[in-house]
């Protein structure tokens, strides 16, 4: 079998395209979100990232969700019986041949950046007391040989 060219239907797109595209993405959904939806299940909602698939098909939305788990899952939900709105606004602001099919993804990074802020800062504070009491000890100890 031979490889040749890719045929024309099957074009790929240049990285950097595909970044800006992306990022065009991410601004109309989160505008979207933020300013149009009138959904009460979708709040505290920030659109972290997008990712687009090289042919513009498919395009994966990441989005970070302040609160419990079911408000989380709830808000998700909602956002994704909004994707086909959020999807005609990507598609008049791209004005490309194909508007990529929009699937939003909960992004647990700012979730666990966030829990590992706190295990640090727990650990700060825990080892806080010790470094006071032996630099108290120290400044006894220097008290002491300067008498």
């Amino acid at each position: 079998m031979e490889v040749g060219p890719p045929t024309e239907g099957a074009t790929i797109m240049k990285p950097h395209r595909l970044a800006r595209i992306a990022e065009v993405i991410r601004e109309v959904a989160s505008e979207t979100i933020l300013f149009e939806l009138q959904d009460p299940r979708v709040k505290n909602v920030t659109v972290t990232r997008t990712e687009v698939s090289g042919d513009l098909q498919h395009a994966k939305v990441y989005v970070s969700v302040m609160g419990t788990l079911k408000e989380q899952q709830l808000c998700l939900y909602g956002l994704r019986h909004a994707a086909g709105f959020i999807q005609s606004k990507v598609a008049s602001r791209l004005k490309t041949r194909f508007t990529p099919v929009i699937r939003f993804i909960l992004d647990e990074g700012v979730k666990k950046s966030i829990e590992m802020t706190r295990l640090i800062n727990e650990a700060l504070a825990s080892s806080a007391p010790a470094v006071e009491a032996s630099s108290a000890d120290g400044a006894a100890e220097e008290d002491a040989t300067d008498s």
